[in-house]
Order: C-alpha cells, then sequence, then structure tokens
C-alpha cells in the first residue's frame, strides 16, 4: 500500500497530466500549469451515532 494520495487532475487548472515530483514528499507536478503541489489525506467525517432511547 502507497502512503502517497493519487490525485486525477490538478486542483489549480483541471490538467490530468501529472507526474511525482521527487524532490520534495508527495508532491505532484502538472505539466499543464507547471505547478507543483501535494495531496493530504485528514481523516472522514463520520456522524456521531445516536443511540436510541428507550
Amino acid at each position: 500500500m502507497s502512503e502517497r494520495a493519487t490525485p486525477f487532475y490538478c486542483p489549480y487548472c483541471g490538467e490530468e497530466d501529472l507526474a511525482p515530483q521527487e524532490d520534495s514528499h508527495a508532491a505532484w507536478l502538472c505539466y499543464g500549469c507547471r505547478r507543483v503541489f501535494t495531496v493530504k489525506f485528514v481523516g472522514l467525517n463520520l456522524p456521531a451515532r445516536e443511540e436510541a432511547v428507550r
């Protein structure tokens, strides 16, 4: 399992031509706009379970 989150498109220009940027950990290079960006998974926002009161 890889620790790198894989983006499907650039968040700045929408281009899909991306490559891992090895100089910076977990960074991606967009060949369309030449920006380098990172993607970080923070977690899930799950609703609290409500227990039924009987």
